[in-house]
């Protein structure tokens, strides 16, 4: 859960704001994905010819990560959780540096949107690694 601040009532660290922020972005792109296709062709995919399915899977996992996002910015001492979210910047980042470099159906100025926001969330996480993600549970087995 949140920290606790001196008067008892849960305060969300910096990381979990910057977690709930970077899921509510990606809301936008789960709209596109459902209800403006051309938007998405236009600022996600500009190189490529995206079917209506194509964008609804786009959205579906979009809404995914965002799910994680969330989940995650109020449970940061959850192990599995945390690594399940860092997970998925690390993918969606290979994924879209395969979109640019290797099928080229991504503009730099797109993927470096991506990439800051994936970057910076990697980033962090990685640097609060012990200090969430990694921190041994006070309920687990303790030893003699």
């Amino acid at each position: 859960m949140a920290e606790e601040n001196q008067r008892g009532k849960k305060r969300v660290p910096a990381l979990g704001w910057w977690l709930m922020l970077v899921g509510s972005l990606r809301l936008a792109s789960v709209w596109f994905g459902f209800f403006d296709i051309w938007a998405l062709r236009l600022a996600v995919f500009s190189q490529t010819q995206m079917t209506d399915v194509h964008g609804r899977t786009f959205g579906v996992w979009t809404l995914l990560t965002c799910t994680l996002c969330f989940l995650c910015a109020l449970n940061l001492e959850n192990r599995p959780l945390y690594i399940a979210t860092f997970l998925s910047f690390i993918y969606a980042l290979g994924h879209f540096l395969t979109e640019y470099l290797i099928y080229q159906t991504m503009a730099v100025a797109n993927l470096s949107t991506v990439g800051f926001f994936a970057g910076t969330s990697i980033v962090w996480m990685l640097l609060q690694w012990n200090s969430h993600g990694n921190a041994r549970s006070s309920h687990g087995v303790k030893q003699s």
